[in-house]
């Protein structure tokens, strides 16, 4: 078994960098364990909306921010500890007729997995691309010198963008814009937002501000007769929900188990079921994101019935069930939501 890469570590992208608690026991699963010694831990997630504000605790343990060469060190370490292969820095990847060509050389194999990216070639010649939905925003990315003042993971609501703020070290923060506005930018966001704006004006950053696109797509199927697509390859969710590394990791696992079956509509099904909720959470946050007054009206009554949100927050990391809310809470959230 080998993977081929174009690229070379150290491998940096723009990512929020928010390890959630399903994604680390996901990455348990296959082996790899993230702690205090590579990054640094937030209890739950923190909403901003002007004045308002409101926060849950996660109740499966702690997330984690881990810078992403960090994450991608460890996971070649657990590669290697396998007796995995790994060739980096190839010249080219090209799939056709059913064959996999590294470096115009053929390669022979049962299984061909295509880990190569939402815009994936592999899955272009496959004929995989057909999609049920597909829509992109813009993100932008960059690390400043400064201690966490939070012990949340922060989610700063603007009209049609929102900032994510992240500890990934006792000395250092990610911070992260998303937008449908592809020349929109951070230094100009933050102008916008005075109450984070204000608080990193004149600190030290420690990276340059690194852009990628971040896709919602799903795809009709996410194999073929030697061909399984993973990752972001198999398809994606919008970086608002902080579950694409969750998605990447627990489809490893179900694509491993399906291997051990010869049996690739295990895989499928099981990729169709464990996106299920992020699907829904993240219509759900990105119709907050494009829509304010709705926004505000929800955070108002989130923060005068807080179980909601923290109902919300287990659904979304796979501890909680929306139903788990009783008819009365519902009730009581949506007289609230009338009266916000």
């Amino acid at each position: 078994m080998g993977v081929a890469d174009c690229a070379e570590p150290p491998i940096d992208k723009a990512c929020g960098e928010g390890l959630m608690p399903d994604t680390r026991a996901a990455l348990s699963q296959l082996g790899v364990r993230v702690d205090a010694r590579h990054g640094f831990p937030f209890r739950g997630i923190r909403f901003i909306e002007g004045g308002r504000s409101i926060e849950a605790d996660f109740p499966n343990g702690p997330g984690f921010g881990v810078r992403r060469p960090i994450l991608q060190r460890l996971l070649i370490e657990r590669a290697a500890e396998l007796g995995i292969s790994m060739r980096w820095g190839v010249k080219g990847i090209a799939y056709g007729d059913g064959k996999l060509w590294v470096d115009d050389v053929p390669i022979s194999a049962d299984l061909v997995i295509a880990a190569d990216g939402h815009n994936s070639p592999v899955r272009r010649a496959a004929g995989l691309d057909r999609a049920r939905r597909s829509s992109c925003r813009y993100a932008y990315r960059r690390h400043y010198a400064l201690a966490p003042w939070s012990e949340y993971m922060e989610l700063y609501w603007g009209d049609r963008f929102q900032i994510y703020v992240t500890p990934v070290s006792a000395s250092e923060i990610c911070v992260a814009l998303m937008s449908h506005e592809p020349h929109l930018r951070l230094d100009e966001v933050l102008e916008r937002l005075p109450v984070i704006g204000k608080r990193l004006a004149g600190q030290a950053v420690s990276s340059k501000e690194m852009g990628a696109v971040t896709v919602w797509r799903k795809l009709v199927r996410v194999s073929r007769r030697g061909l399984a697509l993973a990752g972001d390859a198999a398809g994606s969710v919008d970086a608002i929900t902080g579950e694409g590394l969750r998605l990447a990791f627990q489809g490893a696992t179900e694509l491993a188990i399906a291997v051990s079956k010869n049996d690739l509509k295990h895989y499928e099904r099981a990729h169709a079921r464990m996106r299920t909720r992020t699907d829904r959470m993240a219509w759900l946050l990105t119709t907050l994101g494009d829509k304010g007054g709705l926004r505000r009206r929800v955070i108002t009554a989130m923060a005068k019935k807080p179980e909601v949100f923290e109902n919300m927050l287990g659904a979304h990391v796979g501890a909680a069930a929306f139903g788990d809310l009783t008819p009365g809470q519902v009730l009581g959230f949506g007289w609230q939501m009338l009266a916000a």
